[in-house]
């Protein structure tokens, strides 16, 4: 049998001089959850003992669905001696230490998390964020604005931080973000797919002196330049289109997230007609058959 030496009782010596004080911050190993609170081995002379008022603010937290036997927790100290010889823990005031940091990340880095909606209050819902109650405004809560924020109860979200104010316990979220960012990707995934040369039936969204924003079918909206709006030529667009109007329109270019169309190389079934598109147009008949305006504008000189 092997000697008993001082080492093999060092880590005991060094737990019987520890001391734990209010406002530490512990980590113990989870011994024991029962209905009143959730018991850790502290490796201290004394277990510490974290009653379910102080687990979490979340009114969905369950500590026997959301923790185990054998995790380990950090929690604060709130007494040494709670007078049954435990050490009184808060589980709630180490995560909301730890979280505020947590949100300026996530904050900085524009993270998409998912919360569940717990109420509808005055201006929006509240929803719950790593135990910390978070507010999420009815203008944040879709791309257009909710009257009836109770038909979000007990949804899921996925929200973006968008504003954390620690020392007012302020943290606001936003689904808006999210839908905007997925909403752009998509916009994105269509132009991609955009072919030069292809032909969409569209509406006019808004007359501008320098031309007119179209929305194709396909959801897009690109410029029909003055230039490239009628066969005649126009001071502004308003004296041949309206806001809503029903337009055909011909995809020339696709550049830079910008997207320029043509009606009038819809009515003159050609690519490319204009070659200057300032206050001088050159027309050049490009011979294609059946085409009276060809012939009719060929050699002309708009000044």
């Amino acid at each position: 049998m092997e000697k008993e030496t001082m080492a093999d009782y060092e880590e005991e010596l060094t737990k019987s001089f520890r001391v734990i004080r209010q406002g530490d911050l512990v980590t113990g190993m989870i011994v024991d959850i029962n209905d009143e609170a959730v018991t850790l081995d502290l490796g201290y002379y004394a277990p510490g003992v974290i009653p379910l008022s102080e687990l979490s603010d979340d009114p969905d937290f369950s500590a026997m669905r959301d923790l185990k036997i054998g995790e380990k927790l950090q929690a604060v100290v709130l007494e040494s001696d709670d007078g049954k010889g435990n050490v009184a823990l808060s589980l709630k005031e180490a995560n909301e230490a730890s979280a505020w940091d947590h949100f300026r990340e996530l904050l900085q880095e524009e993270t998409v998390v998912t919360v569940k909606v717990k109420e509808s209050v005055n201006g929006g819902v509240t929803a719950y964020l790593e135990g910390i109650r978070a507010f999420i405004p009815a203008s944040q809560l879709s791309l257009s604005y909710v009257e009836d924020t109770a038909e979000y109860i007990g949804k899921q979200l996925e929200v973006k931080v968008i504003t954390v104010e620690e020392a007012r316990k302020k943290l606001v979220l936003s689904a808006k973000a999210v839908l905007k960012e997925r909403e752009a990707e998509h916009e994105r995934a269509k132009m991609a797919r955009l072919v030069p040369g292809s032909i969409f039936e569209g509406r006019v969204e808004s007359l501008m002196p320098y031309g007119a924003f179209v929305q194709m079918n396909n959801g897009l909206t690109g410029l029909v330049h003055i230039s490239k709006i009628s066969m005649k030529r126009i001071k502004k667009p308003s004296e041949v289109l309206s806001v809503g109007q029903q337009v055909k329109v011909k995809v020339l270019e696709v550049k830079d997230g910008k997207i320029s169309l043509s009606i009038k190389d819809v009515e003159m079934n050609t690519s490319e007609l204009v070659t200057d598109v300032e206050e001088s147009f050159d027309y050049k008949c490009e011979e294609i058959p059946n085409n009276p305006f060809g012939a009719l504008l060929a050699d002309v000189k708009l000044d």
